[in-house]
């Protein structure tokens, strides 16, 4: 089957990405580091303001964007996640059942992953909408 070439793109981008991931983890199987980034992503998706979540999901590759937006409720969000605590709780609870990687290193993994791909503006802007505390998660940043 002949596949218009955006498709293929995309599969080959969003192949990187999960990579990515699975370099960060320091794993080896690449489903396991494909369910690590969704929990990371959509713990920090929930965090977000809906115009926010729309322009990080802009600078993802169509695959990715739409493992995003999996299950998104933008009437629900953003949740009043204000510490690290209740972040990392979040990304518990949207791991497999099978993972046995600990949460807080998902998190910074997705946050990793983000930060080698997306603009430093957009980066810097999400980082802005957060809380102090939870600006302390991403990786090798300054205190805003």
């Amino acid at each position: 089957m002949n596949h218009p070439a955006v498709f293929q793109r995309t599969i080959e981008k969003s192949a990187e990405w999960i990579h990515g991931m699975l370099v960060e983890l320091g794993v080896g199987d690449s489903q396991i580091a494909y369910g690590a980034f969704r929990a990371g992503l959509h713990a920090l998706r929930d965090r977000l303001t809906v115009p926010e979540a729309a322009d990080l999901a802009a600078q993802l590759p169509m695959l990715i964007r739409g493992l995003f937006f999996e299950g998104w409720v933008p009437t629900a969000v953003p949740l009043r996640i204000r510490t690290q605590a209740d972040l990392v709780a979040r990304v518990a609870a949207n791991l497999p059942p099978s993972s046995n990687l600990a949460p807080v290193t998902v998190l910074r993994s997705t946050l990793r992953v983000l930060e080698q791909r997306i603009s430093a503006g957009e980066i810097a802007d999400i980082k802005h909408s957060m809380p102090k505390d939870l600006r302390r998660l991403w990786p090798e940043s300054p205190q805003l």
